[in-house]
């Protein structure tokens, strides 16, 4: 495949920033009963605005709220709820850290929190457009325990946890959010815990339930992510090889995919792979930085995986993205926020030669 001629290539972020200081001492002082609910919430609050206002001075078209005041990627919903026990399913990372879901205790299943809060306190301090992440239903329907509930089949759980996830999408599209992003992190993972892959069409097949539900011009504003599980300087997947996830990835029923590339040690084989599952509808971002490397991109590297990429794929089907979020928990400090930001202006700017050097 040739390379296309490119307008601007769009590039956004995949989601979380690394805390500042103030709010990492805000959050501990709270959970030690320090400080109340609205001194933590105006410590999140100006966490967000300041991230907001260095990605826009870093030139970021397209911004995120950075996940200040979530306390995790995949947790968010449930903040607050009383049905829910901390001894769930344990992922265990490759420099032996673990963490663990909650398990749901009692039904039904209800988010206790929506994305659309993020948003819409991200929307007061932007001045471009803002995407918001998400957790995909099918992270969420590792809550429920092999062992049921007394009460509460699954099959009302997952009906539950459906509605759940749509309401949790559909508010955020109806708030304004530029792209919603579905965090899929899992999805390596299953390849991990079920090699066959019949765990990765169960979630596949979970999440486009959730997707159905919406219009194609709806879809085409909804996006997936996926990475080996970026934590602490560690994955919980990357062994895996990625190949073996991406046909069934790409049948999701999105308009755009935020793809781990730039710490795959073979980019061509994944890009290959990309270039014969892609559907027509939807463009891929390609990771052209690597959070959990300390040492940061200069911009002439991201340039030079944009254009390999453009071996591959059409130009105008290409955006760029970091390989994952900087810091999906609250209390990951293993990257600075100021190596967070370096890396991102080099994704801005490498960005920005790579479209120079198509003749966008």
């Amino acid at each position: 495949m040739t390379p296309a001629t490119a307008g601007v290539i769009p590039t956004e972020p995949v989601g979380s920033i690394p805390r500042p200081h103030e709010l990492l001492a805000a959050l501990t002082a709270h959970a030690a009963g320090g400080i109340g609910d609205d001194a933590l919430a105006a410590a999140q609050d100006a966490a967000v605005a300041d991230t907001i206002r260095r990605l826009e001075e870093l030139g970021c078209p397209v911004v995120t709220d950075g996940e200040q005041a979530k306390p995790s990627f995949v947790t968010y919903p449930l903040t607050g709820l009383h049905n829910v026990a901390p001894d769930g399913v344990v992922i265990p990372f490759a420099d032996g850290h673990q963490r663990q879901l909650p398990r749901l205790t009692a039904g039904p299943l209800r988010y206790a929190v929506h994305a659309d809060r993020y948003l819409r306190a991200a929307l007061r301090h932007a001045t471009v457009p803002v995407k918001q992440a998400v957790i995909a239903p099918s992270a969420l329907s590792l809550l429920y325990p092999p062992d049921g509930i007394d009460g509460y089949p699954r099959e009302a759980f997952l009906d539950d946890l459906l509605a759940e996830a749509e309401a949790d999408i559909r508010g955020c599209l109806d708030a304004g959010a530029h792209r919603v992003q579905l965090d899929f992190t899992e999805a390596r993972l299953s390849l991990k815990i079920d090699p066959g892959g019949s765990l990765l069409e169960q979630f596949v097949a979970l999440n486009n339930q959730v997707l159905d539900r919406f219009s194609p011009a709806e879809q085409a504003r909804i996006g997936i992510h996926t990475c080996p599980g970026g934590d602490q300087d560690s994955t919980h997947s990357l062994d895996v090889d990625h190949t073996a996830l991406l046909p069934a990835l790409l049948q999701l029923k999105a308009g755009a995919f935020y793809i781990q590339l730039a710490s795959e040690p073979d980019p061509d084989r994944v890009l290959a792979v990309l270039a014969d599952h892609l559907a027509d509808r939807a463009r891929v971002f390609i990771g052209v930085t690597d959070p959990l490397d300390p040492r940061i991109e200069t911009p002439e590297q991201v340039r030079d995986r944009i254009l390999a990429a453009t071996r591959h794929l059409p130009a105008d089907r290409i955006g760029t993205c970091d390989d994952c979020g900087f810091a999906p928990f609250a209390d990951d400090t293993s990257t600075s926020r100021e190596t967070a930001f370096a890396k991102i202006r080099a994704r801005i700017r490498g960005t920005a030669l790579a479209t120079r050097e198509l003749g966008g």
